[in-house]
Parts: C-alpha cells; structure tokens; sequence
C-alpha cells in the first residue's frame, strides 16, 4: 500500500511546485505583453492574440510533438482541443468573477469577433478532418496532410485580416489621442525569458499531470481533454487573470481567442512528426470536443456583440452558458471514451 502512495504524494508535489512555476512565469509573460502592446503601439488585442497566444500555447507544442512520436496522439489531440475548452471555461469564469459591474464579454466586440471567429474557422477545420479521416483520398504535401494544411493556410489569412484591422484601429487612436510610447527592450526580454520558463515547465507539469491521469485508469482520449489539457492551458489562465487585474481586457480575452486559433495551426508540426496520418490516428470522439469549442467560442462572440447596459443582478447568461456546453461536451466525451 505504502510503495503506491509515496509515488502519488511525489507526484502531487511536483505538480504543485511547478504550477507555482508556471503561474509566475504566466504573470510575468502578461506584463511583459502589456508594455510591448504600448511600446510598440500594436494594440493588446493583436498582442494577445498572436504574441500572447503563441507564447502560453508552446506548452501544448512541446507536450503533443512527445505524445505523438511515442504513439499517443489521441492523447494530443484531446489535449489540443480540450485545452480550447478549458481556455474558454476560463474566460467564462473570469468573466462570472468580476465584480466591477462591467462584462468582459461585451466590450471591444467588433475586433474580438474577429479573432473569435478565425478560432472558430480553423477548429471547424480541424472538426472535418477528424470525421472524414481515412474516408477521403489521401492528400500529404512535404510529409503534411491536406487538412493541415487548409488550417495553416485559413489561420495565416484570418491573423493577416487581425492585424490590418488593428493597424487600422490603432492609427485612427492615434490620431485622436497621441501618446508617448516606453521602450520596448525591457519587456521584450521579460517576454523571452518568461516564455523559456514556460517552455521548460509547461511539458514537465502536463507528463506530471498525464502520470496523475494514468493511475486513475481513465481513457486517452478523457485524460487528454481534461487533466492534460488543463494543465496545459495553466498558462493561458494566469496570463489571462493577470491582464485583467492589470486592466488589459482586450489582452486577456485576445490571449483566449488567440491561443484557440493557435492550438489548431500545432495540427501542422504534430501531422509532420506522425508516422502516418495524423488525423486517422485520433478518436472521431475528438470531433465533439471541436464543434463544442465552435458553439462555445460563438456564444462568446454573441455576448460580445450584444449590447447590455450592464451585468444582470445575478449572473451572466453568455457566460454561464458557454460554462454549460463545456460541461456537457465533457461528459459526452467521457461517456463515448
């Protein structure tokens, strides 16, 4: 009895210790990203959803390229989609906690919806490729199967329309209320070394959290789309909590967006490293963790775009119903593991 439980409790304190890691380097990495959106003039939407986005989903890349060389890419592909769950679980929560009177999930809406819907554009990518896998002729480019390739492509065109949209957005601030810019060095590094500790912590705390999983006897597929997927979008949850605290909304809602859009395109390197296709090696179950995160992610984008004149008495029904349909999608994808 006791050589099992000494293992677990080593275990549960590794995770603990390098969470606090990761929670640190999470909350330095926003900060940097704040002080860059306002050096460099780029605007914290754009910044939080490529830059921010890239740097707290690099935890996913290095995780997914080990799981699926050593043959569990069901466990990367849950983690992958699950971690787009588990981000928008996090902007509902947030989102539900503030007590400011104001909603996170209405404001900015125009340039919001523009990154929630190119999140929603290469997950539905990713969605058809899991269903149609294997029933299709094969297409494979340089090692990479055509739908990795369609989301590569659907993915550079929707962050080229966010970044003229932004530019466009940010000149015409400027020229309304122009403002002395900081400088860009000190952040930049911060940004750099935050995401390197990220990099080096983030696979160690998810192969912790897969060890944890494993114990409990529970699938692949179940394991990667929650307890995997959770720990790897830590990151995204400290970031994003710090940007709010620090009053960069458009930071940390472009962080959730971002990182759902960016989760997709690491379809690309994983179909790469795959000894064959990529998609036909996951479990179709994984299709209704993909259409999960598309209704979620739009009735996001609804709560964003209608215009209430505030925060009802109670609660939030965008928010609570984007927690609703995770907490489904959840136990649908627990009971057909």
């Amino acid at each position: 009895m006791e050589r099992c439980v000494v293992p677990m409790v080593t275990l549960g304190l590794q995770f603990l210790v390098l969470a606090t890691i990761v929670a640190g380097a999470g909350t330095l990495l926003a900060r940097a990203a704040d002080a860059i959106a306002d050096a460099t003039g780029l605007g914290r939407l754009l910044v939080g959803s490529v830059l921010l986005a890239a740097a707290t989903s690099l935890p996913e890349l290095a995780v997914d390229v080990a799981a699926v060389r050593s043959g569990h890419a069901d466990l990367a592909a849950g983690d992958l989609l699950g971690s787009s769950l588990m981000n928008l679980l996090i902007l509902a929560g947030i989102d539900l906690c503030q007590k400011n009177g104001r909603k996170m999930l209405s404001r900015e809406a125009a340039s919001h919806a523009l990154s929630a819907t190119l999140a929603i554009a290469v997950t539905g990518l990713a969605g058809c490729a899991i269903l149609t896998a294997g029933k299709l002729p094969a297409v494979n480019f340089c090692g990479i199967g055509g739908w990795s390739w369609a989301i590569l492509i659907a993915y550079l065109l929707g962050a080229r329309m966010l970044f003229i949209d932004q530019r466009i957005s940010v000149r015409l601030a400027a020229d309304e209320m122009p403002k002395e810019r900081g400088g860009i060095s000190r952040p930049a590094v911060l940004f750099l070394i935050a995401a390197a500790v990220l990099v080096m912590a983030g696979p160690r705390l998810a192969a912790v959290a897969a060890d944890l999983a494993d114990r409990s006897g529970l699938g692949g597929t179940f394991v990667g789309t929650t307890l995997v997927a959770l720990t790897t979008s830590l990151p995204e949850l400290v970031a994003s909590l710090a940007a709010v605290r620090l009053g960069a909304v458009d930071l940390a809602v472009g962080n959730v967006f971002g990182s759902n859009a960016f989760n997709m395109i690491m379809f690309v390197p994983l179909d790469a490293v795959c000894p064959g296709s990529l998609f036909e090696a996951v479990s179709p179950t994984h299709a209704v963790t993909a259409f999960a995160v598309i209704v979620a992610t739009a009735i996001a984008v609804l709560g964003q775009l209608y215009h209430a004149e505030g925060r009802l008495p109670v609660i939030e029904p965008d928010a609570l119903l984007v927690i609703l349909v995770i907490g489904g999608a959840l136990a649908l994808v627990f009971h057909l593991s």
